[in-house]
C-alpha cells in the first residue's frame, strides 16, 4: 500500500466555517499544507448547520454530494444554478466562481467536498456498489459509505478510507456485502 494513508472520518479535525454557518473536516489536499488560495485540490466533509452563501472559490471546480441528512438546496439568484441536493452518494458539480446560496431541507447535513483548480486538476468523483478495478491516478481519497471494502489488501469499514497524493496508484474495490457503498476521487492532470 505505498503511498496511500488511511483516515476515519471519527478522527479527522473538525474546523469551524468563517461565516458560522458549519464545519468541515479535511481528509487531503495538495500541496500538503497549501492555504485555502494556493490549493490544487481539496477533499473534504462538510456539515451545513445554517443558511447562507457558499464561500466563492475563484478558478476551482467543485463537486458535492449529500451523505447524510435532509439535504440543502443550492441556488444562485439569477436562477442560473436551482438543485436540491437531497438524495445521497449523487454527485453535483458546479463552479467555484458561482455565488452559491443556500437553504437547509430539513436539519443539518453532513456533504462530501472535492475542488480542483481548473487548468492544473481534474476530479473523477464516482460511487461504487460492486466491485470494480479503480484505474491509477496520481491522487484520490477512497471512502466507505456503506458496509466494509476490500481495497487490494486493506480493509475498509463504513466511515474508513484512504487517501494518496503524487504516488500514481491503482485499486481493486471488492465490497463485503451487497448494500457496501464506496466513493471513489480520482484527481488527475487537467
Amino acid at each position: 500500500m505505498s503511498g496511500a494513508q488511511k483516515f476515519s472520518r471519527a478522527t479527522l479535525p473538525v474546523m469551524p466555517w468563517k461565516n458560522g454557518g458549519g464545519t468541515t473536516q479535511q481528509i487531503c489536499s495538495w500541496p500538503e499544507g497549501a492555504a485555502l488560495d494556493t490549493f490544487g485540490w481539496r477533499v473534504s466533509i462538510a456539515t451545513i448547520a445554517a443558511p447562507g452563501p457558499f464561500s466563492v472559490f475563484a478558478g476551482i471546480d467543485r463537486s458535492i454530494m449529500l451523505l447524510e441528512g435532509d439535504g440543502v438546496r443550492l441556488f444562485t439568484h439569477d436562477a442560473r444554478i436551482d438543485h436540491a441536493l437531497d438524495v445521497p452518494h449523487q454527485p453535483f458539480a458546479f463552479s467555484g466562481d458561482e455565488a452559491i446560496d443556500c437553504t437547509l431541507l430539513g436539519g443539518a447535513s453532513n456533504d462530501f467536498n472535492v475542488m480542483t483548480r481548473r487548468g492544473q486538476w481534474r476530479a473523477d468523483v464516482r460511487v461504487l456498489d460492486s466491485a470494480t478495478a479503480i484505474e491509477a491516478a496520481p491522487h484520490g481519497a477512497l471512502l466507505a459509505l456503506r458496509g466494509t471494502w476490500r481495497l487490494n489488501d486493506e480493509a475498509c469499514r463504513q466511515g474508513e478510507g484512504l487517501q494518496w497524493a503524487d504516488a500514481a496508484q491503482a485499486w481493486h474495490a471488492v465490497p463485503e456485502g451487497a448494500d457496501a457503498r464506496l466513493i471513489a476521487v480520482r484527481i488527475v492532470p487537467a
